[in-house]
């Protein structure tokens, strides 16, 4: 199993607007997509200041699936103009680690 970690962060201001799109509209799409070896997304955020952090975190089978997602330069971040649009700042490319343990 891979994870594919990415990191974005908005103003105050954007936040809400920001993550409201990521549940409507992108995760939607990617889901949408049907993609072989995508497991699931994970939203993660906090406050800190003058920026609110965003982290995304996909599960795949196999990097094999994250290069059906992203394309062959797989480490490449998946960010669509609406949502550069409400960034202040992203990662260009998304951090992937091997799942070694996992346990409920």
């Amino acid at each position: 199993m891979i994870s594919r970690i990415w990191h974005g962060w908005t103003t105050p201001g954007n936040a809400d607007k920001y993550e409201a799109l990521l549940k409507e509209e992108i995760f939607i799409g990617i889901q949408n997509r049907h993609i072989r070896g995508f497991k699931g997304i994970q939203l993660l955020r906090r406050d800190i200041g003058e920026e609110v952090e965003f982290v995304t975190i996909m599960t795949f089978d196999s990097l094999d699936a994250v290069r059906e997602f992203a394309g062959e330069d797989y480490e490449t971040a998946f960010v669509p103009e609406k949502a550069r649009a409400v960034l202040s700042h992203f990662d260009k490319r998304s951090q992937h680690y091997e799942i070694r343990v996992e346990r409920s």
